[in-house]
């Protein structure tokens, strides 16, 4: 199919770092002219030196740049952009930017906002898969707004439990919950933190599945009634509910569990009139499944899903939003072998990986056979305070899972990155990827936590 299709002449890339960068490039096969906002202190990133063109839209602090509507709407139009890519995070999820895009006539290149409203309210979310058929752990439907309502929902649904902020995302505003007297002190402190974080202090309770294995299902779809899903993927290897790494297919998992996951993906996507390209996130713990949350976004570890499937979804993103049908149907979809991707962020395990800003002096990622880098880092790059300290994602492929994971580890060793108080997470990817827990597909949600309290050599069950 030739790359030039009928969908849009510019689009504003409402995003910075690699998936800025990631949007750019699909955009320049797509024919498409991209226009990139930048903030202050990002000035000199590699997106803004890729696009067609730049627009600054404000200093350093997000909030009074990418997360400030008024001065990306003002691109927009500036630069005749026709729709805005958000990525992910900042504005990705937010349906009031989606209805200003549309008021200013431009398309926003996600699901429609009152879609994403539906979703973004985890609690609604989990009533409104409940009513498509979907597994949902015990726990509550509505936000609980009492001492008493949350304490007569421990009680029933029993400990351990978790509380979760109704408006939460990116594994923020989350509080398990052991112990029945510990329960009235994380309700007020989890309402706090999601007042504080994300503007709203609804919170919901849901029994805590443990030791569990987080799978999520990648799905597409268009404004054509056309749903498909690319297969599953495993994001067990987690730092305060924040994936590290992600494989697909999730190893180890019987392909019939892995098949139902895939049709409630689908099912849930109908039910609520879904589009474009979004991430239904399941736990499991033996043959128990339960639905989280639906991401209504792109998400950071989608190359491993174009590595088996070779679907660019960022392009099928940008098709759907132009009224286009997906390029492929559900037999299209055949993936082959096995992805990894690893995320290399600027942080400081030994510190409770806390995040280390400074300039890079040296940046040399991996390259070889059937290794990926997505970055936007170079040399003489500085890593800002503001923002996630996502650095790379390194993303490989193998015919099997043995030689993807010995592969990953290689291209780790490969990677120089160097620069004054700056650390990263790649000592310790690879001791996940040498743990035999890990290697023998036996890991959960748990896994750096038992590998920081057993360290040294551990053996697989």
């Amino acid at each position: 199919m030739s790359g030039r299709e009928a969908t849009f002449d510019t689009v504003l890339v409402a995003n910075r770092g690699e998936i800025a960068l990631r949007v750019v490039r699909s955009c320049r096969e797509m024919g498409i002219r991209s226009v990139v906002a930048y903030s202050t202190a990002d000035r000199e990133s590699a997106a803004v030196r890729a696009a067609d063109e730049a627009v600054h839209i404000g200093p350093g602090p997000a909030k009074q740049s990418y997360l400030y509507p008024p001065a990306l709407i003002e691109a927009a139009l500036r630069t005749g952009a026709q729709a805005v890519h958000p990525g992910y995070g900042f504005l990705s999820e937010d349906p009031d930017f989606a209805e200003i895009c549309a008021r200013n006539g431009l398309v926003f290149i996600g699901p429609r906002p009152e879609v994403m409203a539906r979703l973004g309210d985890k609690s609604l979310a989990r009533r409104l898969m409940t009513d498509a058929g979907l597994p949902v752990l015990p726990g509550t439907l509505e936000p609980v707004g009492s001492a008493s309502e949350i304490l007569a929902a421990g009680h029933r649904v029993g400990f351990p439990v978790i509380i979760k902020a109704a408006a939460g995302g990116g594994g923020r505003g989350m509080s398990v919950v052991r112990r029945a007297e510990d329960l009235l002190p994380a309700f007020r402190a989890t309402r706090a933190a999601a007042r504080s974080v994300f503007g709203d202090d609804r919170v919901y309770l849901e029994r805590f599945l443990e030791p569990a294995r987080h799978v999520e299902i990648q799905v597409l779809a268009d404004g054509h009634g056309n749903v498909v899903h690319l297969g599953e993927r495993d994001c067990s290897v987690q730092r305060r509910h924040q994936k590290l790494v992600e494989e697909s297919p999730a190893p180890g998992l019987p392909r019939r569990i892995a098949d139902a996951l895939a049709e409630a993906a689908v099912r849930g996507a109908r039910a609520v009139g879904f589009t474009g390209a979004g991430t239904f996130e399941f736990l499991v713990a033996g043959e128990e499944t339960a639905f989280i949350e639906v991401n209504s976004r792109i998400q950071v570890e989608h190359p491993v899903t174009e590595a088996v499937t070779g679907i660019d979804l960022v392009r099928e993103q940008i098709r759907v939003a132009a009224g286009l049908p997906l390029s492929v149907t559900q037999d299209d979809v055949r993936p082959r072998g096995v992805a990894v991707e690893c995320r290399v962020n600027a942080e400081d395990p030994a510190r409770d990986y806390a995040p280390c800003p400074g300039e890079l002096t040296e940046f040399v990622p991996p390259g070889g056979p059937f290794v990926r880098v997505d970055t936007h880092a170079y040399p003489g790059w500085r890593i800002s305070p503001y923002y996630d300290s996502l650095l790379a994602k390194v993303i490989v492929w193998g015919p099997d899972r043995d030689q993807a994971l010995d592969r990953m580890d290689r291209a780790l060793a490969e990677f120089r990155i160097a620069g004054r108080g700056v650390r990263t997470t790649v000592p310790r990817l690879r001791e996940v990827l040498a743990d035999p827990v890990f290697r023998a597909a036996e890991h959960s949600t748990a896994l750096l936590d038992e590998m920081a309290a057993a360290p040294g050599v551990r053996l697989a069950g």
